[in-house]
């Protein structure tokens, strides 16, 4: 079938172009499908969870990531020893992260801030190291990026930005390694703590949640904002894309600015996201405050684009 064969040169040519990102891609496929096996096989549940939902949800992200992050790298002309330095420290520290997400799955026990025994705290200091590695090496593709000329410029700006903001999602995460209120407090009294830090705030992990991501639907969830900012990798280059292609009668000044004026109101959702998400309310919630602030945010952005789009505008009436 065509489609097959299509899918095949591209996964030779993303093998020839970056082989450690290709790799990890490809173990994350085998990865899903071993994580889809064990939801149906395996009953257990870990945190209200099905045991092999996170691991699942885990090799599906990183594979979306690794492969976009390859896309990003065969724009960086000049640098190769920076690219194959990011290539392997993000290929080896997201592999060594998912294997021992798995290995947590297979023995029925949370990976992420389980302190409760010698061989969690290695396995949860060992994955919390190779997180920040991943998070350095997206932020040296943000300044690789920053680097090259790659035309037009909106397209240009849009690979930047998305990986900026994207970088940005990630550092989200650090706010989940924190202990929680009900934390310090089981600390001040003097009691062991097995588990320090936490998604959601206000409740203890592991509640009432969406179907498939688990968000919680009582509580703040730092997931809802980490999402949000990693995905600007995917979601800000395609709209650079589309602005490159699309309006006519706009000068690359107007067409950039447009490009700022989107990566901008994405930073500003995914920094209100994470100001709901620290206020424990959940994201099907939201109370007066947070939908005051998404529509003003939407307000601006809407006048902003509109202003910078008025020549476009104005030669469309005019036709």
């Amino acid at each position: 079938m065509v489609w097959v064969d299509r899918s095949s040169d591209l996964a030779r040519r993303a093998w020839t172009v970056n082989r450690p990102l290709a790799g990890t891609a490809a173990l994350m496929a085998l990865m899903l499908v071993i994580a889809l096996v064990g939801l149906i096989a395996d009953s257990r549940s870990i945190t209200g969870q099905p045991a092999w939902a996170k691991p699942a949800r885990f090799a599906l992200s990183i594979g979306i990531y690794t492969l976009t992050l390859l896309w990003l790298l065969t724009f960086v002309r000049g640098h190769e020893r920076a690219v194959r330095l990011v290539s392997r420290v993000t290929a080896v520290s997201l592999t060594v992260e998912m294997a021992l997400i798995a290995a947590a799955a297979a023995s029925g026990t949370t990976s992420h801030f389980n302190f409760g025994t010698a061989t969690a705290t290695a396995v949860w200091m060992t994955m919390a190291a190779f997180i920040v590695a991943t998070w350095a090496m997206a932020l040296a593709t943000v300044v690789l990026l920053l680097r090259q000329r790659v035309l037009p410029p909106v397209f240009a700006w849009g690979l930047r930005l998305g990986t900026g903001v994207s970088a940005l999602g990630m550092a989200v995460a650090f706010l989940m390694t924190m202990p929680t209120s009900q934390q310090r407090a089981a600390a001040a009294k003097g009691h062991g703590l097995p588990i320090v830090g936490a998604h959601t705030v206000g409740l203890a992990d592991g509640g009432p949640g969406l179907p498939v991501t688990d968000w919680s639907t009582l509580g703040g969830d730092l997931r809802i904002p980490h999402f949000a900012g990693l995905h600007a990798l995917q979601v800000l280059p395609l709209i650079g894309f589309l602005l490159a292609t699309r309006p006519s009668g706009l000068s690359d000044g107007r067409r950039v600015a447009l490009m700022w004026i989107t990566a901008l109101a994405y930073l500003g959702l995914v920094l209100t996201l994470t100001w709901q998400a620290l206020r424990s309310q959940p994201v099907t919630a939201p109370d007066t405050v947070t939908v005051t602030t998404l529509l003003a945010l939407f307000a601006v952005t809407g006048t902003a684009a509109l202003v910078a789009a008025r020549p476009a505008l104005s030669a469309g009436g005019r036709r």
